[in-house]
């Protein structure tokens, strides 16, 4: 990230100890007292930590945690007082119910801001909790438009939404592959329902025909019963809506029954987890992100390299973003030369960051003011860029 060009110095990141029911409390030294003179600020950081979307919830959280530990080996100070940020993370289950008993933990313990949730479906019923306590959110990885929607002045977003992505999606698919039949399949989910019902709009909308419209819900591993009905309707091309954990089996089955036809999911297709799941079948592949792809993020060539150094591991999806989300919130706090939710929540909204995932500026939505989108396809085993990022402004696009 160009905001903060820091080396990850050894002997500040200290260990990270658990410590609420439920969550972590990830600090530079969570277990040490804090001295007289340091301010305690905690950043919320909730995602799903279990289940199937595990690997990308732990990715979203390592953003944060990264975030956190280079600005405690900065030295931020706020209102005279050194500053230890400490991260309280928290597991949503991706889970709309689990996501409000998420919301209220972060209240009762104090919590100073919030990035996150990673679905849209666990964040908006949790931002209505947030906005009634005035507390600062910004969302990393939720592109349901719904979440920008409800009026809230809390709630900020760094990434395109699914109306952006839907429309790229549709007009390549219609355009440049040239499918005028295309089936669809969602997850019944807010994210997976969403996009796919924006993908059919902008398919119509594009000249292309929706031969086939079927549904599935985000637990499901078994498609045989829905992809014999897309083959009957010899569909050009499969849509999906949903993530990767549903997506990796269900080109599989398609391989297995002989559907020809090619197969197209969003950013919650566009992960390594999905070639682990899908195999051989996962070749020929497209996908979108909702956002620059990594070989063109201004900042991700020195963040893969920290991130990897620090966690061990290979960037999912949306790291970079959390760290930019974490850096947004810090930034206001310094701005405003406070933690206080009420003092700093005023400067969110003026940001002005070049962040490792571009320029990072909002509308009076709260939206990104350009959001990117690109576009993918799986070849030789690896995501490569089909389509280069497009900009629109976010607002026009709802």
């Amino acid at each position: 990230m160009q905001f903060f060009r820091l080396s990850l110095i050894a002997a500040s990141i200290m260990t990270l100890t658990a410590c609420n029911k439920g969550g972590e409390t990830q600090s530079a030294d969570a277990s040490a007292p804090a001295a007289e003179s340091e301010l305690i600020v905690k950043i919320g950081s909730a995602n799903p930590l279990t289940g199937p979307f595990a690997h990308w919830g732990r990715d979203s959280d390592n953003g944060v945690i990264l975030a956190v530990e280079e600005a405690n080996a900065e030295g931020v100070t706020l209102g005279g007082k050194k500053v230890r940020f400490e991260v309280m993370s928290e597991d949503d289950q991706a889970d709309p119910k689990t996501a409000t008993q998420v919301a209220q933990r972060f209240l009762d313990a104090g919590v100073n801001g919030i990035v996150g949730h990673l679905t849209s479906g666990a964040t908006i019923p949790a931002s209505r909790i947030y906005s009634d306590a005035g507390l600062p959110m910004v969302a990393a990885s939720v592109t349901s438009p719904k979440f920008t929607q409800q009026g809230y002045s809390n709630t900020f977003r760094i990434i395109a939404n699914d109306t952006q992505q839907g429309d790229a999606l549709a007009k390549f698919a219609v355009a440049d592959l040239k499918a005028k039949n295309i089936a669809i399949i969602d997850d019944r989910t807010t994210y997976g329902q969403g996009l796919a019902d924006d993908f059919a709009k902008a398919v119509q909308a594009a000249g292309g025909k929706v031969v086939k419209r079927e549904y599935t819900t985000n637990n499901a591993s078994d498609f045989m019963a829905i992809l014999t009905a897309i083959k009957g309707a010899n569909p050009d091309l499969v849509f999906y809506g949903g993530m990767d954990a549903q997506a990796g089996p269900m080109v599989k089955q398609m391989q297995k029954i002989g559907i020809k036809a090619a197969f197209m999911g969003a950013d919650g297709v566009n992960t390594a987890e999905f070639i682990k799941l899908a195999g051989t079948a996962a070749e020929g592949v497209y996908s979108s992100s909702a956002g620059a792809s990594k070989d063109v993020m201004p900042g991700y060539a020195s963040f893969n390299e920290r991130f990897n150094t620090r966690f061990k591991g290979e960037v999912q999806a949306y790291a970079p973003y959390t760290y930019d989300a974490t850096r947004v919130l810090i930034s206001a706090m310094k701005r405003a030369d406070s933690a206080e939710p009420a003092k700093y929540l005023p400067e969110l909204p003026k940001t002005q960051l070049d962040g490792i995932t571009g320029t990072i500026a909002f509308d009076a939505k709260g939206d990104i003011k350009q959001g990117l989108v690109t576009l993918y396809q799986l070849k030789d085993g690896k995501w490569q860029t089909v389509a280069a990022p497009a900009k629109s402004a976010a607002s026009a696009a709802q």
